[in-house]
């Protein structure tokens, strides 16, 4: 038995992964949870796992998932089966526990609920492993030993996957990201007491898009400029190479680099005038997260790494005559 309780348990915590980041969140008022989470979907992370440390806990899952279907949500610090029952019919669809509870998770595997028990260290991971679980919750992250406690845990471990949770901040999230094994990262800081507590909505919102903008880690990787022939090409890279002082590189039949921020092609490549190119710190959570903007890609265009992973695909629309294209860092 694994931890995926059938495809939909499966493509859940897939969806996770995409995701990247989970808003742990701690509401008073039942009724803040749907603004919040509005506002979270807004900023990009259309996710959320609300935490049973407030009797407010069970009414707001019940509105969000009422009103706001498209959430992926989760209720958090469920302590007992009792609790994971209510979440479960409030609408979550999954549940994390602070602990390796084996009763708690015995009794959610038996109801088919897709379930992130808390684990600290080899004990905790053996007993999930027992229980047939490969996808586990890292807590408390930080306090646990961080992101060396996991690369450590991976050596015996290296088929479990991790959600770690507990100190996770803007400082660290990428440094926990960059480890495979790492599927998504829970975190609170994009939810201060405060703005809940005002009722400042739109700075939640600018939060959730910083934190978006954090993970994806959007930088430009260099401009692709189109010329009818070698010569016109070759001219433009002699005058590139002397404006910027870059030495003209890697050249072949189709292009040639000057330095790492231009490739001068050689003939009518993507693009009315060119291309730019847009690497990121993960190709498939920015398809998703482009995808939920509006954005879509050419299929045909994706371009693999020598382990056959994705490493390149465009955007199916141009923005002012330029093709634009996703590199993975």
């Amino acid at each position: 038995m694994r931890n995926t309780h059938g495809k939909d348990a499966a493509t859940l915590f897939d969806l996770l992964a995409l995701a990247g980041l989970i808003p742990v969140i701690k509401v008073d008022r039942a009724q803040d949870a749907l603004p919040l989470c509005s506002a979270l979907a807004k900023g990009g992370l259309p996710v959320a796992e609300i935490t049973f440390r407030t009797q407010a806990a069970e009414e707001a899952i019940r509105l969000v998932h009422e009103a706001l279907p498209d959430i992926l949500l989760g209720a958090g610090t469920v302590l007992t089966t009792e609790q994971a029952d209510r979440a479960w019919a409030a609408g979550a669809r999954y549940i994390v526990s602070p602990g390796m509870n084996p009763k708690l998770v015995r009794h959610c595997l038996d109801k088919g609920y897709a379930v992130l028990p808390g684990c600290a260290g080899p004990s905790d991971i053996e007993a999930a492993l027992d229980l047939g679980l490969d996808t586990v919750k890292f807590f408390p992250a930080e306090a646990s030993g961080g992101v060396g406690m996991i690369k450590a845990l991976l050596g015996p471990y290296h088929h479990v996957k991790f959600v770690p949770t507990g100190g996770i901040n803007e400082q660290n999230l990428l440094d926990y990201l960059s480890i495979p094994s790492v599927i998504a990262c829970g975190g609170s800081w994009m939810l201060p007491a405060d703005a809940i507590a005002k009722g400042d909505w739109g700075r939640i919102e600018q939060l959730a898009a910083d934190a978006v903008k954090l993970l994806l880690g959007f930088e430009v990787r260099h401009v692709g400029m189109n010329h009818t022939d070698a010569a016109l090409a070759a001219d433009s890279a002699e005058k590139l190479s002397i404006l910027t002082g870059w030495k003209v590189q890697a050249d072949t039949p189709t292009s040639c680099f000057v330095g790492d921020g231009f490739e001068v092609m050689k003939k009518q490549g993507r693009g009315q005038h060119g291309h730019i190119a847009i690497v990121t710190n993960s190709l498939a959570r920015a398809r998703w997260h482009m995808q939920r903007r509006g954005f879509a890609f050419d299929e045909s265009s994706i371009a693999l790494d020598a382990k056959g992973k994705p490493r390149l695909i465009y955007f199916k629309d141009e923005i002012a005559g330029f093709a634009f294209h996703l590199v993975q860092k």
